[in-house]
């Protein structure tokens, strides 16, 4: 499975890891790479077609290819940076919450924005830029995100809370689109 990987169970009998692994040996050589290879891969087919959970096999030279300690510094402070996830993720959770109490089935998507949350947060911070001087970066956002886009307008001062009244309910009102 790669270099460095461990297994994070106990070995419940080493003797037939053992085996195994002296087994696959004997094969590489005395029928080569390729036959054990195709071994390999016939017993994990079989095992995902018993529904045994094994990790994707990655093998791409793009996968870790800068080694911890020569990893820059992160450039913002991720303590703080967490702390502003959290308040995004739970306004936007609130105001979809608040917009379902009014009328209810309205729906919200709020696990978007949650599960890509830090990647947007990362985006906000270091990489996207405002019109400061002239010309603006211009991001489609994922409409089903839209509450944690809102939420951190809300935190900057861009909307107000009687935008966030208004989630979803932008016919005949000046209500915000989840879409």
């Amino acid at each position: 499975m790669g270099k460095g990987y461990r297994q994070q169970l106990p070995d419940r009998d080493p003797q037939e890891t053992e085996e195994w692994i002296d087994s696959i040996a004997s094969i590489i050589d005395i029928k080569g790479e390729e036959r054990a290879r195709y071994l390999l891969q016939t017993l994990i087919r079989e095992a995902r077609d018993r529904n045994i959970a094994i990790p994707p096999l990655t093998n791409s030279p793009y996968v870790n290819t800068i080694p911890p300690e020569s990893e820059p510094k992160y450039p913002g402070d991720e303590t703080l940076e967490k702390k502003i996830r959290r308040i995004i993720r739970w306004n936007a959770a609130m105001m979809v919450s608040k917009a379902n109490k009014k009328f209810e089935g309205l729906g919200g998507h709020i696990s978007t924005y949650a599960s890509a949350a830090s990647l947007y947060e990362v985006g906000f911070h270091h990489f996207f830029k405002g019109k400061n001087n002239g010309i603006g970066d211009f991001i489609y956002y994922q409409g089903h995100a839209s509450p944690g886009i809102y939420s951190r307008a809300y935190l900057e001062g861009r909307l107000n809370e009687g935008h966030l009244d208004h989630f979803r309910r932008e016919a005949f009102t000046e209500g915000l689109s989840s879409y």
